[in-house]
């Protein structure tokens, strides 16, 4: 038998530390992993029912129908990054305060946007004006966390993997020469950077982005079955969701497909 490539050999050897690292845990192919603590405020909005916080800037609507619930918050613009944070999972513990619950966490979903407000300090009610790393959460969220009545708390978080039951949705809106669609439901890292949509007649079609968790296609699509392309905002990772709406689709309706991030 010859001598072997070091090409060869160095596949070899990389597979063999691909298999070690998922064994140990250290490395998984395709799965997002959580983020490094850092430390912002949160302070909340509305009441208990957390009727204040449906709808909001990502477009998930309803919150309840859409899977979120009120463990959602509003991130500052530092955050929001123009509606590519819609999504994003943040895992939320408060730090340093009498107020703190210590030892309690919770999970949030990004579903709206914290604005600035350039008529108050930063420091003193300009809670969400940039740069600062801001979370305006729902109250049933931040009670979880400390004493509703502190109002102010600081906060460690760290970006986690959004943990989904099933496939993303769309959510349909426009007209048969424009489409408009809501993504939600979204795991892994839980963010849209980039959508394309292929009709059942045609090629792949790029969508731009609308606002929030929304993109558009201009384009002829009525009367057929559509499949959609989506990749993440933070990972860059590539989901294909084949044969999401039938050839009847109608604005309004919500779709579900089978596929997801990890």
């Amino acid at each position: 038998m010859g001598p072997v490539s070091s090409s060869w050999s160095f596949n070899k050897f990389f597979a063999i530390v691909c298999v070690v690292f998922a064994i140990s845990g250290e490395f998984v192919a395709g799965y997002y992993r959580p983020g490094p603590w850092r430390y912002a405020h949160a302070t909340f909005y509305g009441d208990e029912t957390g009727s204040e916080t449906m709808g909001g800037a990502c477009g998930y609507g309803n919150l309840f129908n859409s899977g979120y619930g009120l463990s959602t918050a509003a991130l500052s613009t530092t955050l929001f990054k123009d509606g590519y944070g819609c999504g994003q999972c943040f895992q939320i513990t408060c730090s340093k305060s009498p107020h703190c619950y210590y030892g309690k966490s919770t999970v949030v979903t990004a579903t709206n946007l914290c604005p600035p407000n350039w008529y108050q300090d930063s420091n003193n009610g300009g809670w969400c004006n940039p740069p600062r790393t801001h979370f305006d959460m729902a109250k049933p969220a931040f009670m979880k966390l400390a004493n509703w009545k502190a109002g102010i708390i600081p906060v460690a978080y760290r970006r986690v993997p959004c943990q989904r039951s099933g496939g993303m949705r769309f959510k349909f809106q426009g007209n048969s020469y424009w489409l408009l669609v809501f993504v939600m439901n979204v795991g892994g890292a839980g963010d849209i950077k980039s959508m394309a949509v292929k009709g059942s007649r045609t090629n792949w079609i790029s969508m731009s982005h609308n606002w929030g968790a929304s993109y558009q296609a201009f384009s002829s699509l009525y009367g057929q079955s559509l499949s959609f392309r989506v990749t993440s905002y933070t990972t860059g990772e590539t989901v294909y969701a084949w044969n999401v709406a039938p050839a009847n689709w109608n604005a309004g309706m919500t779709y579900k497909s089978t596929a997801n991030f990890r």
